[in-house]
Parts: C-alpha cells; structure tokens; sequence
C-alpha cells in the first residue's frame, strides 16, 4: 500500500517532464543539429528582415503586403517556439522543462499552426478580390480590414486552442515524466496519462475542421481567380495575374503538404512507420515552412526582392 502511494505521489501534477528527443538515435541525433540548425536560422533571418522590409518602406504597408509581414510574424512564432528546445534536446541530450512551461509551449505550437493556415485563406481571398474584382478591390480590401483579419484570426485560435493545454492541466496522475518528443506536443504529453480517448477526438475534431475549412476556402477562392483568369483578352495579361498568384500557391504547398504526412503517418502509421519519422516529420512541418516562405515571396515578389536588394547595397530606388 505504501509503495503504490509512493507510486502515485511521484506523478501527482509533475513539476516537470524529460523531453528525450529523437528515440533509439542516441548521441547519433547530435547531427541533426546540422540541419535543424541552418533551417532556424534561415527562418530568423529571412521573415526578419522581411518584416523590416514591409514596416520601413511606407511604399508596401498595402493589404497584400501587411498579410505577408503578418505571415512572417506567425512564421517567426512558430519556429521559435520549437527551435530553441529542439537544438538543445539535439546537442546537449534529454532535458527536463518545467510543466507550466510545456503546458505554454503546447498552447503556442497548436495556436499558431491554425493562425499560419487562416493567414492563408487570407491572403488566398485578397488575391482572389484583386485579380477578380480589380475595380472594387480598394474598398473590398484595405488596412483596416487586413487588421481586423489579423486580431479575428488570433482570436479563434486563442479559443480553439486553449482546451488542449486544459484538458492536459486537468489530470492528476501521469503513468511516466518522460516524454518521447523533442518539444512539447500535445499527444505526446497526453500519452504519458494513459486514457487519451477525449484527447483524440477533440484534437481530430479540430484538426478536420479547421484544416478543411481552410482547404475549401482557398480552393474558392482559386477556382475564382482561375475563372477570372481565363476571361482575361490576352495570354501576357493571364501570365502576368498568374505569375502574382504563384508565390502564394507555393507557400500553401509548402504548408500543407508536411503537415499532410506528418498527420497520416500520426493518425495511421504508428505500427507501419517508425517513431523518429513521426517526430522528425512534426518538426519538419512546423520549422520548414517558415523557412522557406521568405525565399519564395523573395524569388517571386518584385518589391520585396527590390527592396531587399536595396537594403543590402544600400542603393536608393530612382525616383
């Protein structure tokens, strides 16, 4: 009687837990830094300076362009809120982090990954109204709408999102403190509780819904820019509207495609696919994205590329 008292004393609201990071990889996951690394620092950089772009030039506080910096600001989030534990977890081995931390750091990580993806749809429907609405455009999207977009959509997943770190903070015993993941993930700490049924069905629940949502409202409003395209007179002009809508297309593909299999190989490949996939594959999806989504506005955005270059050969545009 006294052991199984001692027992659950131990794992009575913890007041912290081991993160191990990759399982089974030893000091082998140490090179992984190498490449974790580089893409942090890809993501730092390259949505910095895109954000101190967009806020000194006057030239592009234009709604397409605030959606882009608020991108970049969910971008930035994001991949610090992973990065830092991660690298640590890859150089240094298992560490322990506090459990009001990890509660906070499931919080940050399940509410801006439906931020990233209700940027998008945002941003999917601005172009939508500019390519196939020119002339209505500046009063269907201006600044202010763009803001309050932004303060809506961090608000829905403010409330979305503060049930995963609830329904973990409301139970009392824990079968283990160590948690197989490099960061923490809201199932991977639900599974150190043992009964995840509510758990499952809330965070498939949500996770259907709101990525369909989006799905559906950026294929909308696509299927209304390839239809407004294809009234255009001439091939220039459908190459030209095409061409302002093809950094967006690769940003969406960017996004969704990681998180697509990382979320099957998590939902249906737990006896079929190996568990550091699973988890390499989550980091993937959360740190890949923002790492490439400045160089895709860079290559395929005239006046962000402009811009940057003028920055970096402190060169002065022609008036």
């Amino acid at each position: 009687m006294a052991e199984t008292l001692q027992l659950n004393s131990t794992f009575l609201h913890p007041t912290f837990f081991i993160l191990t990071g990759f399982p089974g990889l030893g000091s082998a996951q140490t090179w992984l830094t190498l490449v974790f690394g580089p893409i942090y620092l890809l993501a730092l950089l390259g949505n910095g300076a895109l954000l101190a772009v967009v806020w000194i030039d006057s030239t592009l506080h234009q709604p397409m362009f605030l959606l882009l910096a608020m991108l970049a600001a969910t971008d930035l989030g994001l991949a610090t809120s992973i990065a830092p534990g991660l690298l640590a977890v890859l150089w240094l081995g298992p560490r322990s982090v506090l459990y009001a931390v990890c509660l906070v750091q499931v919080f940050f990580v399940h509410a801006l990954t439906p931020m990233e993806s209700g940027v998008l749809l945002a941003m999917a429907y601005d172009r939508a109204a500019a390519i196939g609405g020119p002339l209505h455009y500046p009063v269907l999207v201006t600044k202010a709408h763009v803001g309050y977009a932004a303060l809506a959509l961090a608000l829905k997943a403010v409330a979305i999102v503060v049930p995963f770190p609830r329904l973990v903070a409301k139970f009392e015993h824990f079968q283990a403190k160590t948690i197989g993941h490099t960061y923490c993930a809201h199932m991977a700490v639900v599974e150190l509780v043992g009964n995840t049924r509510a758990n499952n069905l809330y965070g498939l629940a949500l996770s259907l819904a709101i990525s369909c949502m989006d799905i559906l409202g950026i294929t909308g409003s696509y299927g209304l820019i390839a239809h407004a395209v294809l009234q255009l007179p001439t091939r220039e002009a459908r190459a030209k509207a095409f061409g302002t809508c093809s950094s967006h297309i690769c940003v969406i593909l960017a996004f969704y495609i990681p998180g697509l299999f990382s979320y099957l190989t998590h939902r249906f490949g737990h006896h079929t696919v190996p568990k550091p996939v699973h988890i390499l594959l989550s980091n993937i999806y959360l740190l890949l994205p923002p790492a490439l989504n400045p160089l895709i506005y860079g290559a395929h955005t005239k006046q962000i590329r402009d811009r940057l270059l003028e920055t970096l050969t402190f060169r002065k545009s022609p008036l």
